[in-house]
C-alpha cells in the first residue's frame, strides 16, 4: 500500500480535511505505526487552531497525538524488539540526550522539536511514521480505544499529582472535571488519596464526577461558589482546566494555607492576578504543568492496565463522524475524552 485517506489540516483553525495521500516509510531511529485508534480532546482542537504552532510552513499536517497502535516497520537503528507491539505516542518531540532528556525530566526538553500532530503527522490517519522515542510499549490486553486515555488524559493528571505532591492529607479541587483530562485527574488524585471535589457545570457530567467517587460541584458561576467547598474546608490544592480569570481568581482565593494552584491550560491571553502580600502570608504556590515525564506515561499505562483508573471515552466515532465528535468537544458536553477508531 502507497496511499491512505486520512485529515489533513490545510490552513490553522479550521477544520481538517479529507483527502488521499502516502503511506510514509521510518527513517533512522523510526517506526511505522499502523493506527488502531486516536484520542480527540481539546488539546486536539487547540492544535489544529494553531495555538501550538502556527506556522504555514508546517502544512498539511495531520493531527492526533493520542494513538495507539501496532509497529509495523522499523527504520535503521531503531529497536527490533518494537516490531509487532502495541504502543502509545508520546506527545512531545524529544531529543533524548540534553540535560533534562537524561535526567528523565523529556518534557522540558531543550532540543524540543514540537509536538506530535503538529509539527509532524499524527493519528489521524492510518498510518504514521513516529521516532522511536515517541512509541511507548503497552500491553496486547490493553483495548486500543481504552489506550488512547493513557499518553495524555491519564499521563498528564500523573504529572501534576507530582508536581503539587498530592497526597492523602490533601483536598483536591478540580476545575472542569468532567472533561477529558479532569475526569482522569479526579481519579488519579483519588489513587493518591486525597480527597477530591470534581467542579463542572452539566448533570450528566456531575453524576459521573460522583459516580468515580468524588464530591460532584455545580460551578457555573465563579463569583458566587463558596470557598468552602469540603464541607466548610477550602482545597489544599486547585487543578484549573479552564484557565479564565474567573477560575484563577476562585482558585487563588480558596486555598488553603500552603495550598497549590495548577495551571495546565495553553489558551493565548488569558490573564489572572495575585497579590503578592496573599501569596506570602498564607505561603501559596502557583505551578505550572507541562506535559508529563515518559516514565510518567509508563506510570499511566500500568493505571490503566491494574484498573487504578478506568478509561472514560464518551464517544467513538469512525473517521466519517470525527468532525461531529469536534462539535461535541466545541460545546463541552463530552464526558471524558472521545476517540477516532481506525479498526
Amino acid at each position: 500500500m502507497t496511499e491512505q485517506a486520512g485529515y489533513r489540516v490545510r490552513q490553522w483553525g479550521q477544520d481538517p480535511q479529507w483527502e488521499s495521500f502516502a503511506v510514509p516509510s521510518p527513517g533512522t531511529k523510526e517506526v511505522l505505526v499502523k493506527v488502531e485508534a486516536c484520542g480527540v480532546g481539546l488539546t486536539v482542537l487547540n492544535c489544529i487552531n494553531g495555538n501550538l504552532g502556527d506556522d504555514p510552513v508546517l502544512l498539511p499536517r495531520v493531527p492526533g497525538h493520542e494513538l495507539v497502535g501496532r509497529v509495523v516497520e522499523v527504520g535503521d537503528g531503531a529497536d527490533p524488539g518494537l516490531m509487532g507491539r502495541r504502543v502509545v505516542a508520546y506527545f512531545y518531540l524529544i531529543c533524548g540526550h540534553c540535560e533534562w532528556c537524561r535526567a528523565g525530566r523529556e518534557q522540558r526538553c531543550t532540543n524540543l522539536a514540537g509536538q506530535l500532530g503538529v509539527h509532524r503527522d499524527g493519528g489521524y490517519a492510518p498510518w504514521v511514521v513516529l521516532p522511536e522515542l515517541n512509541a511507548i510499549p503497552v500491553s496486547d490486553d490493553l483495548d486500543p480505544v481504552a489506550a488512547t486515555v493513557v499518553p495524555d488524559a491519564v499521563a498528564t493528571p500523573v504529572h501534576v499529582a507530582d508536581r503539587a505532591d498530592i497526597t492523602p492529607v490533601d483536598r483536591v479541587a478540580v476545575l472542569g472535571a468532567g472533561g477529558g483530562v479532569g475526569i482522569h485527574m479526579v481519579q488519579v488524585a483519588r489513587y493518591r488519596g486525597a480527597t477530591v471535589a470534581g467542579l463542572d457545570v452539566t448533570q450528566e457530567k456531575l453524576v459521573e464526577i460522583e459516580r468515580l467517587g468524588a464530591l460532584p460541584v455545580q460551578s457555573d458561576d465563579f463569583e458566587r461558589l463558596d470557598h468552602g467547598i469540603f464541607s466548610g474546608e477550602r482545597p489544599t490544592v486547585v487543578v484549573d482546566l479552564l484557565g479564565t480569570t474567573a477560575t484563577a481568581t476562585w482558585a487563588l482565593g480558596a486555598l488553603e494555607m500552603g495550598g497549590r494552584l495548577v495551571a495546565l491550560t495553553t489558551f493565548p491571553n488569558r490573564q489572572a492576578v495575585f497579590q503578592a502580600r496573599d501569596m506570602v502570608f498564607r505561603e501559596m504556590s502557583i505551578l505550572g504543568s507541562r506535559y508529563s515525564h515518559r516514565a510518567q506515561v509508563v506510570e499511566a499505562v500500568r493505571l490503566v492496565t491494574e484498573g487504578h483508573v478506568q478509561p472514560i471515552v464518551g464517544s467513538v466515532t469512525g473517521p466519517e463522524e470525527v468532525l461531529g465528535l469536534h462539535e461535541k468537544i466545541r460545546s463541552r458536553h463530552l464526558i471524558g475524552r472521545g476517540a477516532l477508531d481506525w479498526r
